[in-house]
């Protein structure tokens, strides 16, 4: 999928249509100190293998795709519900 890099869109703090510039999100690594991640280490310790059965060919085929607006007029930023693409392009509209 191409996505334009600037767009014309709803600003909720200006509470008008301006001109927003798109940013993909990007991922934030996995905080190894939260109670679930503890709990996997805890569990994969001294074990084997993984704790369960991978089950074979049941990963999703796509990712959701997070974007961030950037309002050019107040410089906040919002983000538009994400959605799920196989291939997501950030593109130059002429």
């Amino acid at each position: 999928m191409k996505y334009p890099k600037t767009l014309r869109t709803h600003c909720p703090y200006c509470k008008k249509h301006t001109l927003h510039k798109v940013e993909l999100v990007k991922k934030k690594p996995r905080r190894t100190l939260s109670i679930g991640q503890r709990r996997f280490l805890r569990k994969m310790k001294g074990y084997g293998s993984f704790p369960k059965e991978n089950p074979k060919n049941r990963e999703k085929s796509v990712k959701r795709v997070n974007l961030k607006l950037i309002c050019q007029e107040c410089k906040k930023t919002h983000s538009p519900r994400g959605w799920r693409v196989k291939k997501f392009q950030i593109v130059e509209v002429k």
